[in-house]
């Protein structure tokens, strides 16, 4: 059985996904659940991970409408 990834590796991992393309600029993320089942991890290790792409200026939140790439 696969060990879980940790919350670094899947910003991590993300992150890398946006840098490619595969979620280019003005696009929305995800949810949260489809990001848990994704990762296969709990919906508050999601909540640290998208927090941390945050604060790393790589997602932005728009509450009631979703995580965003930014323009």
């Amino acid at each position: 059985m696969p060990v879980p990834m940790s919350y670094t590796q899947i910003a991590d991992d993300l992150a890398d996904r946006i840098k490619s393309g595969e979620y280019p600029p003005g696009s929305k993320l995800p949810s949260y659940n489809e990001l848990s089942t994704l990762y296969s991890v709990h919906f508050g290790t999601i909540a640290r991970v998208i927090a941390l792409l945050r604060d790393r200026g790589v997602v932005i939140g728009s509450p009631g409408r979703g995580t965003f790439v930014p323009d």
